[in-house]
């Protein structure tokens, strides 16, 4: 993508190399995400990326590569920060009933104020520590994008995972080592996603538990 590409345009042209066809409605709504992340980050510090174009190659694509990955109908992103992988993929897919899970009040707050903002009738936010969320349903998909190590995610999320659901955890490079250290129980696929304009490794572990025989 060339440099002088606007943030709209760069958004537009990765949509099309994603094969991601969003109406005009959903486009405007990851443009304003894109604008409300950018000003509250000044306050709150929700993003070490400040420059609005990387932005959208490092946030906005890096979390809508994973969209055919996501099962529904419930989701949930846990540590979600700034509301991502999450936010984009309420946007991207309204039929989705996305929760956003974080232990910080700052970054819940922001969130609770851009699914309100954007109009999210499918986003909710949570504050708390995920081993200690107990919804009344399991969630089919359980993102996590730089929250912690893959024994970790498991560990903390298994409890609200509904049986044949799956936990997608996006990480850079291949994580050997951490899935040399996966717990038993637990059989996974590693994807390598293409992010549109991101000069880096990107990869998509896809955790299931082994059912019994």
């Amino acid at each position: 993508m060339p440099p002088e590409m606007t943030p709209e345009a760069r958004l537009r042209s990765g949509l099309q190399h994603l094969a991601l066809p969003l109406t005009e409605v959903q486009v405007g709504q990851l443009i304003a995400y894109l604008a409300l992340l950018t000003k509250w980050n000044r306050v709150y510090n929700l993003t070490a990326v400040r420059d609005p174009a990387e932005m959208v190659v490092k946030h906005l694509l890096d979390s809508l590569a994973i969209v055919p990955h996501v099962v529904g109908p419930r989701v949930l992103d846990v540590g979600s920060g700034g509301g991502l992988p999450g936010i984009p993929l309420a946007i991207a897919r309204p039929e989705l009933a996305v929760t956003l899970l974080d232990t910080n009040g700052k970054k819940t707050r922001f969130m609770t104020q851009a699914v309100t903002e954007l109009g999210l009738s499918n986003g909710s936010v949570v504050h708390s520590r995920v081993e200690q969320f107990t919804p009344a349903t399991p969630f089919d998909t359980i993102t996590s994008r730089a929250f912690a190590s893959l024994a970790d995610f498991v560990t903390g999320s298994a409890h609200l995972l509904a049986p044949h659901g799956y936990l997608l955890a996006m990480k850079g490079a291949r994580p050997e080592a951490e899935l040399a250290a996966l717990p038993s129980g637990w059989r996974y696929e590693v994807v390598l996603l293409a992010v549109p304009g991101l000069d880096a490794l990107r990869h998509l572990v896809r955790l299931t538990q082994a059912q019994e025989d």
